[in-house]
């Protein structure tokens, strides 16, 4: 049975990338050829990406015409599985903290046990007789066979058993662990779940041949609608903890530009001599990088704000917090919000009017967030409005 390319385009779509991934981790693996959690790795990708490619049906035909032996791509098939198989294992063992022996000593029982049924395997397809090619349904076509029968088994046994065993490892682990890490752990069980349950069907249907039925259609249309879940959601589960820490800063990074924008719009327009404010586009700059250009502009104009700002105000904005039913921090904060922005009203209205210079909050290492949030306090509105104009009219008398 042939296919055409569109049956296989997916497979090579799929292929493709996950070995130029692979292929991007190389250099790494070159500086850290000893790293086993990072070989283990490079395994998996390399392995994933060779058995989506040699599993398309179209390789299938192609390997079989260009070696010449009928059905070879069958154990090529089932090698690249074991492999992927066992690597997936020993990653999980690696990367799972445990006592630096019990992980060296379970990895070598994983690559000694996942190496020897690759060469038996081997052993197996040589030692039987497959004439007739299959394409997609050659575990049952030959489920009878000598030595092939064995083969089939082995490959399916050794797929199940490791990817039960990560999933165990998988459930375990994330009961133990929070954040993005519990979340891809979460996500990785069920999906080795799915290939448990891929092989367990595969394999209920040799069994079938065996006993003299024919569910050669768990084989394949069954097995095709779990390949494409278990995939999918092992991907999401190996990038979900690389790149859940980095998305995760991101939000956060973001979240403080937001709650510091009042802050800011209070104080952008307030003049820096000797500051350098470089404009940031935000549609190509690193949200730390906006940040912490944030940050140094508001500092430059609480700076700036220094010599305008009057220490009556900030008592009488921290007392009327306090009255206002306000812990002694929650006031101390607003009080600054309420001073810097009468410091800002007074360099507008009247720059050569300075005070001596008073040192705020912010210049003592006061955390930029809360003073902008602060700004929202009924306090520093209502002292805006009747403090304010009192300042007003004593300039005027």
């Amino acid at each position: 049975m042939t296919s055409g390319l569109s049956d296989s385009i997916g497979f090579y779509v799929c292929g493709f990338i996950l070995l130029l991934v692979c292929a991007l981790k190389v250099p790494a693996l070159v500086r850290r050829r000893h790293d086993m959690l990072l070989r283990a790795a490079c395994v998996l990708l390399f392995a994933a990406g060779c058995l989506m490619v040699l599993a398309a049906p179209d390789s299938v035909v192609a390997l079989n015409q260009f070696t010449g032996i009928t059905n070879v791509a069958a154990p090529a098939v089932y090698l690249t599985t074991i492999a992927f198989s066992g690597a997936s294992l020993l990653l999980i063992i690696n990367w799972r903290p445990a006592p630096l022996e019990q992980t060296r000593r379970a990895s070598r029982v994983c690559i000694t046990t996942y190496s020897l049924a690759l060469l038996a395997v081997i052993a197996l397809f040589w030692a039987g007789d497959a004439p007739v090619e299959q394409v997609t349904l050659f575990d049952v076509y030959y489920a009878n066979t000598p030595y092939i029968r064995e083969m089939i088994v082995l490959y399916l046994v050794a797929q199940g058993v490791a990817m039960l065993t990560a999933s165990i490892l998988c459930w375990r682990w994330s009961k133990e662990v929070h954040g993005s890490l519990r979340a891809g752990l979460l996500i990785l069980a069920p999906a080795y779940l799915i290939v448990v349950s891929y092989a367990s069907v595969r394999l209920a249907a040799v069994v079938a041949r065996w006993m003299g039925y024919n569910l050669d259609f768990l084989a394949g249309d069954v097995t095709r609608q779990l390949a494409t879940p278990a995939s999918l959601l092992g991907a999401i589960g190996f990038v979900v903890p690389l790149a859940g820490p980095r998305v995760a800063e991101i939000a956060r990074t973001i979240r403080h530009l937001r709650q510091l924008n009042p802050l800011w719009q209070a104080v952008r327009d307030v003049s820096t001599p000797g500051a350098i404010r470089a404009s940031l586009p935000w549609w190509r700059t690193p949200p730390a990088v906006l940040l912490t250009g944030r940050k140094t502009a508001l500092y430059d104009a609480v700076h700036a704000l220094a010599p305008y700002c009057d220490p009556a105000v900030r008592e009488f904005a921290y007392d009327a917090a306090l009255r206002d039913g306000s812990d002694e921090s929650t006031a101390a904060i607003t009080a600054e919000a309420a001073m810097l922005l009468a410091a800002r009203h007074r360099q507008r209205t009247n720059p050569d009017h300075q005070l001596q210079a008073t040192e705020t909050g912010a210049q003592r290492g006061v955390d930029l967030v809360p003073l902008s949030m602060a700004l929202a306090s009924p306090i520093v509105r209502n002292l805006q409005e009747h403090y304010v104009p009192q300042q007003k009219a004593a300039r005027h008398d």
